[in-house]
């Protein structure tokens, strides 16, 4: 049989946990640690960030199964990778609606612009956002405007921004992140293109 055939198998294991045995739910976890990580962090290329959520979805995860609400047919597998698909798209849909007013030291974690190399968005936004947008960037909170000047206009990197700004790395990239969020939501409000 297929039972013979896989050393305790996702199904045996959940039986096992549901039963109380805790070392059935750690082989379990071990398993498929490595996968939910990877995918998390592909979704949301922050290390930080998909280990954050990836303790979520472990939560959820053995909420569910103590629950009894679990029903996947040896189906675990593909039913963690949807609760950790789930929670990287309610990531991105909390941080779009993200109030500007909030203190950018509460968000550090999501901060995270590749330190040696500009991204793609980084550069785009930041060529232009010299001429076009600076009445946008001249609303944003004052620390993140001083990221955008020292990042753009002086291209310093946020090790050094970080030092002059007297923050951590973190907090200096969060700022930046934060400022292209916030210039992004601006642009589609008030119809700013930058073509």
């Amino acid at each position: 049989s297929v039972m013979a055939q896989q050393p305790n198998p996702d199904r045996a294991l959940i039986a096992q946990f549901q039963k109380g045995d805790q070392r059935a739910f750690e082989i379990l976890f071990a398993r498929h640690r490595d996968q939910v990580y990877t995918k998390l962090y592909l979704l949301v290329r922050d290390h930080e960030v998909a280990s954050d959520l990836f303790q979520d979805v472990f939560i959820k995860v053995v909420d569910v199964l103590r629950s009894g609400r679990y029903n996947e047919e040896g189906k675990f597998l593909p039913w963690v990778m949807r609760i950790a698909h789930n929670a990287g798209i309610d990531h991105f849909r909390r941080q779009k609606k993200m109030p500007m007013s909030r203190s950018s030291e509460d968000y550090d974690l999501m901060g995270n612009i590749a330190e040696s190399a500009p991204t793609r968005e980084d550069e785009l936004i930041g060529e232009r956002i010299v001429e076009d947008l600076q009445h946008l960037v001249a609303q944003l909170p004052a620390e993140q405007q001083a990221v955008v000047h020292m990042r753009i206009h002086k291209g310093m990197s946020f090790k050094d921004i970080a030092e002059e700004t007297d923050v951590s790395i973190n907090t200096a990239l969060g700022r930046m992140r934060y400022a292209l969020i916030n210039l992004r939501r601006m642009m589609a409000e008030q119809n700013v293109s930058l073509t």
